[in-house]
């Protein structure tokens, strides 16, 4: 593929069908290549999970990168690295080293420190003058922390008014006993309810679901164009056939996409 198809086929992902954001928490060079190979039509995102990104062999980091952009992905280090370097105000090194290693995506978050209004901005707007994409993360990832939605639309607003391209519900990787979910991992429907009083407009909102039946949950809620998160790469193929109604969870959204239809007609 090349760079301007990579570019336009990104273009109209981000336009015409919910995003799909996959978590990655250390594959190694042969399972990635397997990923790319097989779902790299079928994911918008790659996060590198929490701090990772340093841990990796530099040339094995760049390869990675490299590969997922190659094919249209956007690729981002997890919001954790850049609330390291906040508290270790080393805010400039990770901007110089993001850059130089080839992401093209930051996440920008407070779950773990404490981000004033005017620091957050100064992030968001930081990440594009450097000309990346910039994610935001609202909520803290302490076991028990809930959704404020009156604070979460004020956040939202203020985000994207800075230069956001999408505002994250966090969830953590587990989906358990934060935020929106409860700790059987199960949806808290009046918060849930909260933030569509005080979201009206969730096409900018992009709900971590790392489990499946939270996935069908907002799937069936808001559609099969819903955005959604740290989804683990082993699960990309069955929220894919979600989205498409080819799994029984929602078969009702029928067959979606010509490609799935010429299936029939292949053989």
């Amino acid at each position: 593929m090349s760079e301007i198809e990579a570019g336009n086929r990104e273009t109209c992902q981000v336009a015409d069908r919910g995003l799909t954001m996959v978590i990655d928490k250390g594959l190694g060079r042969n399972a990635f290549i397997d990923l790319i190979e097989t779902a790299s039509d079928y994911m918008d995102c790659v996060k590198f999970g929490f701090g990772t990104a340093p841990l990796y062999n530099t040339e094995l980091l760049i390869y990675k990168i490299n590969l997922a952009k190659q094919h249209g992905i956007t690729v981002m280090p997890g919001g954790t690295l850049l609330e390291t370097a906040v508290q270790q105000d080393v805010v400039p090194g990770f901007f110089h080293a993001v850059c130089n290693l080839g992401f093209n995506a930051i996440e920008v978050s407070d779950g773990t420190i404490e981000l004033t209004r005017r620091k957050r901005t100064e992030l968001i707007q930081e990440g594009k003058k450097h000309g990346l994409k910039v994610f935001t993360e609202y909520g803290k990832k302490l076991s028990g922390s809930l959704i404020d939605a009156k604070h979460l639309a004020q956040t939202f607003e203020l985000d994207l008014e800075a230069g956001a391209e999408l505002v994250t519900v966090e969830a953590r990787e587990s989906g358990v006993g934060v935020g929106l979910f409860d700790e059987n991992g199960e949806c808290r429907m009046d918060i849930l309810d909260a933030i569509l009083r005080f979201v009206p407009d969730t096409k900018r909102l992009l709900w971590e679901a790392p489990l499946k039946h939270q996935q069908v949950l907002l799937l069936h809620k808001f559609g099969p164009d819903v955005h959604l998160g740290n989804i683990p790469a082993s699960d990309i193929f069955s929220l894919e056939t979600m989205r498409r109604g080819l799994r029984q969870d929602t078969f009702e959204f029928g067959i979606r996409e010509q490609q799935a239809k010429e299936f029939f007609y292949m053989i």
